[in-house]
Parts: structure tokens; sequence; C-alpha cells
């Protein structure tokens, strides 16, 4: 009997050690957080004089939070969208994404990728290493400079990163 009971609560611990594993845990972007990047990434980007759309997202590219700066554009809001979506998925800057697009024919097929925006100004949130979200941002004169006010933004709240 003494054998059997040993035999049945080894075999229990192998089973619940292996459904553990199978749970995961994550981290990912609190609304409050999403909030605080996307007004500091407006501010950021009023400061140089640009009127644009700030779309941030989750771990999961879905949509958290959205600010549409007075006198940005109508399409500022999808560009911003489609930039975050496109930086939290591939975990790498649209910037980069764009950059290595334009000198990897290998890579130029990636705007075939349904909602991918190879523009800057996609940038990941990332606690460490682990991406969490991203910031995408919409209206500058250019996405670098759309980049470095998502850069900013990520500055200023680096203390609610770690």
């Amino acid at each position: 009997m003494k054998r059997q009971l040993a035999i049945l609560l080894v075999s229990a611990l192998a089973t619940s050690g292996a459904s553990a594993q199978a749970i995961r845990t994550e981290r990912n972007m609190s609304l409050e957080l999403a909030n605080q990047l996307a007004s500091a990434a407006v501010a950021a980007c009023e400061e140089k004089g640009y009127a644009v759309a700030v779309t941030v997202v989750d771990r999961a590219s879905q949509v958290r939070a959205v600010q549409r700066a007075d006198n940005a554009g109508v399409h500022t809001l999808e560009a911003s969208r489609a930039k975050a979506f496109t930086s939290a998925s591939a975990k790498n800057t649209t910037l980069a994404m764009m950059e290595g697009a334009q000198k990897n024919p290998a890579a130029a097929n990636l705007v075939n990728i349904p909602g991918f925006l190879l523009l800057g100004g996609g940038v990941p949130v990332k606690v460490g290493n682990e991406v969490i979200g991203a910031i995408g941002i919409g209206g500058a004169p250019g996405g670098h400079l759309d980049e470095q006010c998502a850069m900013a933004a990520l500055e200023k709240h680096k203390d609610l990163l770690k």
C-alpha cells in the first residue's frame, strides 16, 4: 500500500510540474502607463511644433491609448496605430525595419504583411528585454522625428519601466 501511495504521489508531482510549465506569466501594458506614454509623446512633439497622433498598444498589439493633437491630420490616427502594431509585433523600431527593408531585398517583402507600416515612428516599450507594447506616432515631418518623440516619452517615464 505504501508503494502504491508513493507511486501515486510521484505521478501527481510529475503531472503538476508539467502543468505549471504550460502556463506563462507575462508583463503587459496598463491603461495608466499607456495614457502617460501617449500624453508624453504628444507633448514632446508639440514642443517641436508637430501636431501628431499617438497610439500605444500592449504586447499583443491591441490598442490601449490614443491621443490626437489639435490640428493633427486625420490620416495620422491610422498611421500611428499601424506603426505601433508593427513595432510591437516585430519587437523592433519601425525605422530600423524600414531601413532594413531598403537595404535587404529579402526583407522588402515585410511591406506585404497585413497591417505592417514600415515608416519611422513605431518604438517598442520594454521592461528590461521584454517587449510589453509599443508607441506609434504619425504626423511629424518625417518618421525619424516621430521616433524622437516616442523616445522622449519613454525617457520621461523610464522609472515606470523597470
